[in-house]
């Protein structure tokens, strides 16, 4: 048996640097990162840097061994090769003035082709959805883009053409669950085959190129590259599990860039938008009923009390009052409105969306159509009004999204001060972090109610303290009371000062009890939660300051309109 030298097993043949692998794969260095993107193979960290860089001291790239050799056998390393030698033997063309030997050589240019790479990574199409977040993020992010010189114009329209069918398949599926609007762009949540798939969409800003290289866009290109593969693959099946012809139909070809769309802004956005206000075609000529067939939880006899079956009977209703959340309403978006987003919740859930036809195309009634029952505006007043639909503000939309359910229009109105927008993203159950009042009234409304009586309740002992400490001095047994209160108050400080002292000798004693291994552990986690604390702690500080303010604004104008009426 032969004996094994130094770093032939362990750690130091487990790990092979960047610069071994691209000397074994003969590639440079910009198809080897292509060619891991693709692949889905990463940089790994070693338990031990030292012996798996075989005694070096320096910091490197390392790579699985047995990622390395996967490579070794992929068709696509051929296809690098052969661009290599496409562009020398092209280079050499241009340079002799060889035109007509050039262009043969380029209309047998190498076709790079992903479709076994999809296969290969995502086995099933569960695995795909479940690794959707990432590719609908960075679609919708280049559909917005120009041509720029790693992004060309036919992948930023692809894009667009993707993402396009990814939302009308959103619609027919009546998927979406949670919505919300951020600075980053709007954040949607849908339920695809039983998954949770989260991405963005950006808000639309007219591009503007930055001085700073800081992004670096040929490696994102590198990434749409493969998701756009991926992303028509997830389509195509979507459109054959909803009974919908794939690719759709669509009036005028989205992923066409004319001329006269590039030179106006309004037009190039509104097309992909007038997509969206379309119905598909449908494969099976046979009308289907919209609502879905759903398992009978009832019939589970056995655990028909249990706290599980309670909360997923509490979901289905749920879900199904959210698929029907606005049909048979009609909504009217005005000109100064993001229209994409509020297309995309409206027609979601049984809605029907329309905007002046004049201005934008794709409109499927006019602003004077009776049968409106709202009208979306972001302006502080309108023209002309009518009196049979209600004029909201675009929150409206997305807080009856979250709360499941159409909320009252009094506190959406032109002009009106918004509610706060939540996000339904965040844990309900967190703990040790500052949860704002509005989020505590949402889960329990009483909470709004005592609220307001307190502040009510303030007030008037304001004003009545006022009016007794000018007209009467303070009774003997008020006076008692008043000690009796001050007695209590100090009784309760110094039993937080002893309960206090008490946890500070448990954490010390704690910290004592910790394993010397695990000290720096238990360190993270303390500072981690004096952290939260202390957050805790100054948004708590602000808002009783902004609390603070808003009174003394009210106050100041219930003593100016006091004026007004001594005066007049």
């Amino acid at each position: 048996m032969r004996r094994l030298k130094k770093y032939e097993s362990g750690e130091g043949s487990q790990y092979i640097s960047r610069r071994q692998a691209l000397r074994k794969l003969q590639l440079s260095l910009n198809d080897f990162r292509r060619l891991c993107i693709l692949k889905g193979i990463y940089p790994r960290e070693p338990k031990h840097r030292r012996r798996a860089q075989r005694g070096s001291s320096d910091i490197k790239i390392l790579y699985h061994s047995k990622d390395i050799k996967f490579l070794l056998h992929e068709p696509i390393v051929w296809t690098l090769r052969d661009y290599k030698i496409f562009h020398r033997r092209t280079n050499r063309d241009r340079a002799i003035r060889d035109f007509r030997n050039l262009k043969r050589r380029l209309d047998a240019f190498p076709d790079l082709k992903l479709d076994h790479i999809v296969k290969e990574r995502y086995p099933t199409f569960i695995d795909a959805i479940k690794d959707l977040d990432d590719c609908l993020t960075l679609l919708f992010l280049f559909s917005t883009f120009p041509s720029l010189k790693f992004v060309p114009r036919e992948q930023s329209a692809m894009c667009r053409r993707l993402t396009i069918e990814f939302l009308h398949a959103i619609i027919a599926s009546k998927a979406l669950r949670k919505v919300f609007i951020s600075i980053k762009g709007y954040y949607f949540q849908a339920d695809i085959k039983g998954q949770k798939v989260t991405w963005i969409v950006p808000h639309y800003y007219p591009f503007q190129p930055q001085s700073k290289s800081d992004v670096d866009f040929k490696v994102m290109s590198i990434f749409v590259e493969f998701y756009t593969i991926m992303l028509g693959f997830v389509n195509f099946r979507l459109y054959h599990s909803l009974n919908l012809t794939y690719p759709p139909q669509f009036p005028k070809a989205v992923g066409q860039d004319d001329e006269s769309e590039l030179s106006n802004e309004q037009t190039f956005v509104s097309e992909r938008i007038a997509a969206l206000n379309i119905d598909l075609l449908k494969t099976d000529a046979t009308v289907q009923d919209e609502e879905e067939e759903e398992l009978d939880i009832d019939l589970l006899s056995s655990d028909a009390d249990s706290e599980r079956i309670k909360k997923m009977k509490q979901e289905a209703a749920q879900v199904r009052k959210l698929k029907t959340l606005f049909k048979g309403l009609k909504f009217f978006i005005n000109r100064e409105v993001p229209r994409e987003p509020l297309v995309l919740i409206i027609r979601s859930f049984g809605g029907k969306v329309s905007w002046d036809k004049s201005l934008f195309a794709g409109a499927t009634f006019d602003e004077t159509d009776e049968t409106i029952t709202h009208q979306i505006v972001d302006r502080p007043q309108v023209s002309k009004k009518y009196m049979s639909r209600d004029y909201v503000q675009p929150q409206y939309v997305f807080d009856c999204v979250n709360q499941v359910n159409l909320l009252p229009v009094n506190k959406y109105f032109i002009g009106a001060v918004l509610p706060a927008h939540l996000s339904p993203f965040v844990d309900p159950n967190r703990e040790e972090v500052y949860i704002p009042p509005e989020e505590k009234a949402l889960r329990d409304p009483s909470l709004i109610e005592t609220h307001e009586q307190s502040d009510d309740s303030d007030e008037d002992n304001d004003n009545s303290k006022s009016k007794s400490d000018e007209e009467e001095p303070i009774a003997e047994p008020e006076r008692d009371a008043q000690l009796e209160e001050a007695f209590k108050l100090e009784l309760h400080k110094e039993n937080t000062r002893a309960l206090k002292k008490i946890e500070t000798e448990e954490h010390r004693l704690k910290a004592r009890m910790v394993k010397p291994r695990h000290r720096q552990l238990f360190r993270k986690l303390i500072k981690e939660k004096q952290e939260k604390q202390k957050e805790h702690w100054l948004l708590d500080k602000k808002r009783k300051r902004i609390n603070a303010e808003q009174k003394e604004i009210k106050k100041k104008r219930k003593v100016e309109d006091r004026q007004t009426k001594a005066s007049a």
